[in-house]
Parts: structure tokens; C-alpha cells; sequence
């Protein structure tokens, strides 16, 4: 059976003790369950967002949540829409699969190829049939080629072997999942999709191993924020050819580069739920503030919103008077600001929380 080719460098061992006291911080930290659904939400569309910009998509973080969300459309957009829900969709199944504590085998990766792919009548696509190569996109030279269509399966399923031999022999689960994500991407068993086949399969691996994080980090956003640095980690080797380099080389660098981005994103990750609980706490003090009619308000509409005197009237159900009364309280007090003073559009943003 293959083994990779690595060593564990200094760097390596102090990116795996900073990801295993990032793991045991958030164990400790008292998410409230909607900050999680947040938390988990707001990674998954991130995820979504930079894993498919990584491939050329062009949809901005924003059309991402507003097609997945909202299920808005942009007109011109449809190939890069069906990226993102196919994305989304996939990732939805990974996260899924963690939670029956699967073994993973070369149905699971089929499966994740076609969701990827945004095929619904399909449910497992098949591994190429012929020959694929990689070019520059900018002269259009061959950077790699991978391995003959004929030896695909059989280094697949060596790999999905090692996965679970690695296990057993305690390699450290990071570098588990970093050596799946480059072994993936070497075979390259598809003709499309299979770098976000290869991302997805890395956070399956690692949500299998129990670095989930509660599901609420994007190890994308990492990738695709430096993809210089992504695409040169990963080429690894003087040649561009599988059987001559590729499939011995030394993937030290890599494992460095994956690591080190785990580290960096769990770190980023704790912080972010540590200033969400802060932001959290402050809210609570700000609501006991609130009269039960802004609270009413509140559940309507977002801070930001803008709002009319109409507006207050129908939801309050008071006349105009009282709402007028009502307004101009607010805004002493803070809770709304005025946008427009014109009597006949008189309209109201409700202002950030400013607890005492």
C-alpha cells in the first residue's frame, strides 16, 4: 500500500498543538444553541462562497447567501449559481454522513462528485474514462498530467484503504486529512469537479475525526484567500507527470501549508464565537432595556431596517397620533433614528443596540 512521503518539521508540531487547545477551547465555550445555528450557518455559505471561487466562480459572498438563502437569481448567472447549490448541497451531506460516523468508501466520494456537480438524476457518477490534463488558464501550457484512466479506480480505493489504515496506526488526523485532500487531487479521478470533491472529502475526514469544531469553521476561506500559496503547496515535484515524481514526491511543504491553515482557521474561528458571545451578552442587556412594544418591533424587523410611521400604526395597531408619540420618544431615546423628515415620507431606521 502507498504511503506518503513526509516528515513532521517543528512548524508542523506547533500547527497541531495550536489546532488540538483550539479544539479543547471551543468544547469549553457555552455556545447558546442559536449562536451555533448562526455560527454553522454563516461557515457554510462561507464555505460555499470560497471553495467555489477557488474554480472561477463569480458570484460574490452576498449572491451566494441570496441564492442559497433567498433563492434569488442573477440574470447571466446560472452556471455559477449551480455551483454554489451543488456546493451547498454537498456539504450538507458531509455534514450529515459525520453524524452517522461512516467509514468512507468510494460510494461516499461518487456521491459527494455528483452533488458537487449539480446532477440530480444521478446519484453516483462514474470516474473518468479517458485522459485529462491541467493547463495554465493564462498560456495554456499542461502543468500536470494524472494518471491513466485505467489505474484511476485502484489508486482511488488505495487511498480510501489508507484513510482508514492511517487511523489505526494513529497518524495525527490533520495530516490524515491533508495528505486525502493532495492524494485526491493527484489522482484526479474526474474530468471537472475535483477540487471541490477533494475539499469536501478533507472536511469529511476531518468531521469524522472529531475536528468539526461544532461545524462552524471554512477551511475554503483559507485556501482561496492566498491561492497562490494553495496552488504552489500543492504542486509538488519537478515533473508534470504522475508516474515520473508526482506520486513519490515529498509532501512535507503541503502538510506544512494544511496545517498551518487549520491552525489559522480554528484560532479565527474561536475568536469570532468568543466576540459573538460578547455581542450576544450585550443584546440580552439591551432588550431588558426595551418596553414590550420595541420588543414587538424588534421581532419584525432587524436593526438598520427602515421603518414608517405606517408601518408602526399596522404592527402596533395604534393611530396615528399615538404612533407619532410613540416615534418621537424613540428617537430620544435612541431606539430609532430619523432618515427622512418629510412629513408625507417620514420614515425611521431602527439604530444599533446601545445598551447602558
Amino acid at each position: 500500500m502507498y504511503r506518503p512521503n513526509y516528515q513532521i518539521t517543528s512548524q508542523i508540531a506547533r500547527s497541531l498543538v495550536r489546532i488540538e487547545l483550539v479544539k479543547e477551547q471551543i468544547k469549553g465555550l457555552p455556545i447558546t444553541p442559536s449562536l451555533l445555528m448562526s455560527l454553522r450557518k454563516s461557515a457554510k455559505l462561507s464555505s460555499t462562497h470560497y471553495s467555489t471561487k477557488i474554480e472561477g466562480n463569480k458570484l460574490t459572498q452576498a449572491q451566494v447567501e441570496e441564492v442559497i438563502v433567498e433563492t434569488k437569481h442573477t440574470k447571466g448567472r446560472e452556471r455559477d449559481e449551480k455551483e454554489v447549490l451543488g456546493y451547498y448541497d454537498a456539504l450538507d451531506q458531509v455534514n450529515l454522513w459525520a453524524t452517522e460516523a461512516i467509514s468512507v468508501n468510494q460510494n461516499h466520494i461518487q456521491r459527494i462528485h455528483a452533488l458537487v456537480m449539480g446532477d440530480k438524476r444521478v446519484k453516483f457518477t462514474a470516474f473518468r474514462d479517458g485522459q485529462n490534463v491541467i493547463r495554465d488558464s493564462s498560456t495554456g501550457q499542461i502543468i500536470y498530467m494524472p494518471p491513466e484512466a485505467k489505474d484511476v479506480l485502484g489508486l482511488v480505493n488505495e487511498l480510501i484503504d489508507w484513510i482508514a489504515s492511517s487511523q489505526v496506526e494513529n497518524v495525527p488526523d490533520p495530516i490524515r486529512a491533508a495528505f486525502t485532500h493532495y492524494q485526491f487531487a493527484t489522482i484526479h479521478p474526474y474530468y471537472d469537479g475535483n477540487g471541490r470533491t477533494a475539499r469536501l472529502l478533507t472536511n469529511l475526514i476531518l468531521h469524522l475525526s472529531g475536528y468539526d469544531l461544532k461545524g462552524i469553521y471554512s477551511l475554503e476561506e483559507y485556501y482561496a484567500q492566498a491561492l497562490d500559496r494553495y496552488y504552489a503547496a500543492i504542486t509538488v515535484g519537478s515533473s508534470h507527470n504522475y508516474y515520473f515524481g508526482r506520486a513519490e514526491a515529498d509532501i512535507t511543504n503541503w502538510i506544512e501549508y494544511f496545517c498551518e491553515g487549520m491552525a489559522n482557521s480554528f484560532e479565527k474561528v474561536r475568536n469570532k464565537a468568543l466576540e459573538s458571545q460578547t455581542s450576544q451578552a450585550d443584546q440580552s442587556k439591551y432588550l431588558k432595556q426595551l418596553d414590550s412594544r420595541q420588543k414587538i418591533v424588534l421581532q419584525h424587523y432587524q436593526k438598520g431596517d427602515i421603518v414608517t410611521s405606517k408601518d408602526i400604526q399596522a404592527l402596533l395597531q395604534i393611530k396615528p397620533r399615538n404612533a407619532a408619540y410613540i416615534l418621537s420618544k424613540w428617537i430620544r431615546e435612541g431606539f430609532f433614528d430619523l432618515v427622512d423628515e418629510s412629513k408625507k415620507n417620514r420614515a425611521f431606521r431602527i439604530s444599533n443596540p446601545r445598551p447602558n
